[in-house]
């Protein structure tokens, strides 16, 4: 079994720093991409950053410049910095997981964690 793990998430003012970590732990295998998504009620979970195997990043426009993805890849761990936070940063942000195994692939996501934001 596989559990991925956020924490991090909590209330901060607007211009606040919060860092979210993500961590797989048990039977998982090689392990490619990993990203941090979030979700606000009533809409769609959107991507907030990636980050490849190689150290490769992208990120949403609306974060890039305040936000850094980084993982650590002995401890099969993702994290997501985030400055100069946004009352409209303000959501669930959730933890993707890409893993391979013989050639099919896996996606496991974590149980969320909450961030407010205040304005």
């Amino acid at each position: 079994q596989v559990q991925v793990v956020e924490s991090g998430g909590g209330l901060v003012q607007a211009g606040g720093s919060l860092r979210l970590s993500c961590a797989a732990s048990g039977r998982i295998f090689s392990i490619n991409d990993m990203g941090w998504y979030r979700q606000v009620p009533g809409k769609q979970r959107e991507l907030v950053a990636g980050i490849t195997s190689g150290g490769s990043t992208n990120y949403a426009d609306s974060v890039k410049g305040r936000f850094t993805i980084s993982r650590d890849n002995a401890k099969n761990t993702v994290y997501l910095q985030m400055n100069s936070l946004k009352a409209e940063d303000t959501a669930v942000y959730y933890c993707k997981i890409v893993a391979r195994r013989f050639g099919v692939r896996y996606d496991y996501w974590g149980q969320g964690t909450q961030v407010t934001v205040s304005s």
